[in-house]
């Protein structure tokens, strides 16, 4: 049996490796709104409440977790490249996924935020020189200097890893609630 909670794997990063696939890394960001709609196309309220493991986010929730975690990232982009030694803002995304939004039915206005802000943030991305992409900002839960290019990475891999949670949770015999 897969792992549920990592079904794609969990994120590593390798500097060249993502250099080399930088294109191909923003363009899954790019594609993630489109994949994300029809995903849930049709998708009933019963469905949204669906969970794809047990102790694990609702369909909603993670839908809505991807909105509020984008929106932290694309201005955590634009925090590295205005400040020196920029200090990102952390937030406790579970107690976040717990909040009345992020329990809301409603998953229309975070579909909307999301494909708003991977466009914007996009087509931002794709303007980045290879100087900009070497900018770190520090991420205060645990120090630690995190590029530009990284957090590329690790958000295709993000959307990637969400977008695997809910077709897990759509497709699985077994339904956790």
């Amino acid at each position: 049996m897969h792992d549920l909670k990592f079904p794609i794997g969990e994120f590593t990063f390798n500097k060249e490796e993502s250099s080399a696939k930088l294109m191909e890394l923003i363009s899954n960001i790019e594609q993630f709104p489109q994949e994300l709609k029809e995903a849930i196309q049709n998708i009933t309220i019963e469905q949204v409440n669906l969970k794809y493991r047990a102790q694990g986010w609702s369909i909603k929730q993670v839908i809505h977790h991807c909105s509020d975690s984008h929106m932290n990232s694309f201005i955590r982009f634009k925090l590295a490249l205005t400040e020196e030694n920029a200090v990102i803002r952390s937030y406790f995304e579970d107690k976040w996924a717990e909040l009345s939004d992020s329990l809301d039915n409603d998953i229309s206005d975070s579909v909307l935020l999301i494909t708003a802000i991977h466009s914007k943030w996009t087509k931002f991305l794709k303007t980045l020189n290879p100087e900009e992409l070497k900018i770190e900002f520090i991420h205060p839960e645990h120090g630690t200097k995190i590029s530009l290019l990284e957090n590329i990475a690790f958000y295709s891999w993000h959307c990637k890893h969400h977008l695997a949670h809910i077709k897990l949770a759509l497709s699985s015999e077994v339904k956790y609630r």
